[in-house]
């Protein structure tokens, strides 16, 4: 990290609460589930269908894990009363897989059953290498009884070639990011085009396979390779997908709609927004260069 970086990072916590919020409004939804469900109701209005989610990670007890569900829950069933073309989607931390796995297990199970009963999907989300192979066997076993869950693999990773090779019998939903999480060289490309080539090189992997995958980047030029690689394979549009960051490059998602693509806006929102974004930018630097070069530019 660069000393810009590091000055900038370490300075976070000294900025007043409202000029933060202010900074962080274009991508989080709000505090609360209405504020969310308001901006998945904007999005459909323009266009876009969506994705929820509740901020937050490694709960540190049981009781915390079960009142995220009970959250998650809520969520789904605001999306089924407003009839809004969504899902959710779930960290593994977050209900409590540093704790216990089975907890996990448990929660994810009654999420997807409570799912199954309005007609939506969930989706495991994947966080760094140290949860993946917990949380690829959580998805596995999941899938034993649930054909409603999707779960999320990065190219960054070297292992994920073999990842997808042990997924199981398509078809299978799969979220397809580069990946936030700086992780070490021994593990992970490290370098902007190698990360790229691994995307579209993981993705037609997938797609050979016989899985839906649902490509979240703004990556404009990647995006053309993984349209062409799409194109080539005789792959129909019903088994792709755009998701994109709320408030991330919004003239590329109205470029994709208009081409006949279907664009899902991942929508964030809760009570732990300040503290959420502090880590994540402190865990990737990368992720604050593109905030501030956002929040500039639209100044």
């Amino acid at each position: 990290m660069g000393l810009f970086h590091q000055l900038l990072v370490s300075g976070l916590s000294l900025v007043p609460r409202p000029v933060m919020r202010r900074l962080a409004a274009r991508y989080i939804a709000g505090e609360t589930l209405a504020e969310a469900i308001a901006k998945l109701q904007e999005m459909r209005a323009r266009g876009f269908p969506g994705v929820i989610d509740i901020l937050g990670e490694d709960v540190a007890e049981e009781a915390a894990a079960r009142q995220v569900l009970a959250a998650y829950e809520q969520a789904a069933d605001a999306i089924a009363a407003d009839g809004l073309d969504a899902y959710v989607s779930v960290k593994p931390t977050h209900f409590g897989l540093r704790l216990s796995r089975s907890l996990a297990h448990e929660l994810y199970a009654e999420l997807l059953e409570h799912c199954r009963g309005l007609s939506q999907v969930a989706r495991i989300e994947m966080e760094d290498h140290t949860t993946t192979d917990d949380t690829l066997a959580l998805f596995r076993s999941l899938r034993e009884s649930h054909d409603n869950v999707g779960i999320v693999l990065q190219s960054r990773l070297l292992r994920t070639p073999s990842d997808i090779d042990a997924l199981g019998d398509p078809p299978l939903d799969v979220r397809m990011v580069k990946g936030i999480y700086l992780e070490p060289p021994s593990i992970a490309h490290t370098e902007p085009e190698a990360i790229r080539d691994a995307f579209l090189e993981a993705t037609e992997r997938l797609f050979e396979r016989g899985h839906s995958v649902a490509l979240a980047t703004h990556d404009a030029p990647l995006a053309e390779r993984l349209l062409a690689a799409a194109k080539s394979a005789g792959v129909a549009r019903e088994r792709y997908s755009f998701e994109v960051l709320l408030g991330v490059q919004e003239p590329l998602w109205e470029r994709w709609r208009r081409a006949g693509h279907v664009v899902r806006v991942y929508v964030p929102f809760g009570p732990e927004w300040r503290s959420y974004s502090q880590r994540r930018l402190r865990k990737n630097p990368e992720v604050l260069r593109h905030v501030m070069a956002n929040v500039f530019a639209r100044r």
